[in-house]
């Protein structure tokens, strides 16, 4: 098996997370590299004996490879599949079954799609390699992308390939496919789907912006990527330990927006309305941004692993109660 893709920002997570012994989850844990760094800076600091590190992936393939790369770690390491947007229950039953309080000391959220998953063709994620129209993370769920691409109503298709890719061209994409069907019965594939779109596209460089957004939507619509990460946001928030904190990588705009809304949310305190003087806010904020701004990769890291060049790294911290009235 190939590897997934080498952890991106691996050394500043590592950095900013691993500050105390305690519970770490990777709530996306691909091929586990991110995890295995965990796992060696913990072992460095002397915490390992006093640590776990949980991770969760729903995909089969990431947890075997996981396995193998986190071998030796197997009393400090527990993978669980499953889906993130369920971290808070994940977290109860691992520490649950263990003994533990669920008090997180680092979560990290990588979002988007492996580099394995990308490769591999049979799992139809990339219009450069033909495949069967899949794009299942979980390859378990109901729904595929053949299933959206066949199926959906012009104007759904166009909806969704505008709301989740922000394709401009989202209207004549999806009226395209939908009388592709109409002529030549179900969209085959991959490459049958990308020849719809190349046909409809812009020239240039803007055909490949093009096919990375329409696979994209597909994708994020399959998996209900966007609708599970503020979920997934809130209840790993409410998991984590005072002091403990939370990194996400986004790589994408949609995604990194949502991280940056909810962060903001949950570091605000309510004031009540406007013009209503109070000596104390109705709820104080929950976390603090450790980066103010998003930290991205070296050149170097981007020149070895291209994967890290659109990468967007966010992190907040838990505050307890107390340090309100301080």
């Amino acid at each position: 098996m190939e590897r997934f893709h080498d952890p991106v920002l691996a050394a500043e997570i590592v950095a900013f997370l691993v500050k105390k012994p305690g519970i770490y989850v990777d709530g996306t844990l691909g091929g586990g590299g991110h995890s295995l760094a965990f796992l060696h800076a913990l072992r460095e600091a002397g915490y390992t004996g006093q640590s776990l590190l949980i991770g969760i992936d729903q995909d089969d393939a990431a947890l075997e490879e996981a396995a193998r790369t986190l071998r030796g770690f197997e009393a400090h390491s527990v993978l669980v599949k499953g889906n993130f947007q369920d971290i808070e229950t994940i977290i109860t039953g691992v520490c649950g079954n263990k003994g533990l309080a669920p008090k997180v000391a680092g979560i990290l959220l990588d979002l988007g799609v492996s580099s394995f998953q990308i490769d591999t063709a049979e799992r139809g994620f990339s219009y450069l390699r033909e495949g069967p129209l899949d794009m299942r993370m979980d390859s378990d769920a109901p729904l595929n992308a053949g299933d959206i691409v066949n199926s959906y109503e012009e104007k759904e298709l166009a909806r969704l390939i505008y709301r989740y890719g922000e394709e401009p061209r989202s209207r004549s994409i999806a009226k395209a496919i939908v009388a592709w069907r109409e002529k030549n019965g179900a969209v085959g594939g991959t490459k049958e789907l990308a020849d719809i779109i190349r046909g409809n596209a812009y020239g240039g460089e803007k055909v490949i912006k093009t096919l990375s957004r329409v696979f994209q939507a597909l994708r994020i619509e399959v998996n209900g990527e966007l609708d599970v990460l503020r979920r997934a946001l809130c209840d790993g928030i409410d998991c984590l330990d005072d002091y403990g904190r939370m990194a996400v990588i986004s790589y994408h705009s949609l995604e990194d927006r949502i991280v940056k809304t909810v962060f903001a949310e949950k570091a605000r305190s309510d004031w009540g309305p406007k013009g209503v003087a109070m000596r104390e806010p109705l709820a104080y904020g929950t976390v603090v941004p450790v980066t103010r701004k998003p930290l991205t990769a070296s050149l170097q890291e981007i020149a070895s692993n291209p994967r890290a060049r659109s990468a967007k790294l966010r992190i907040i911290e838990k505050i307890p109660r107390r340090d309100h009235h301080e």
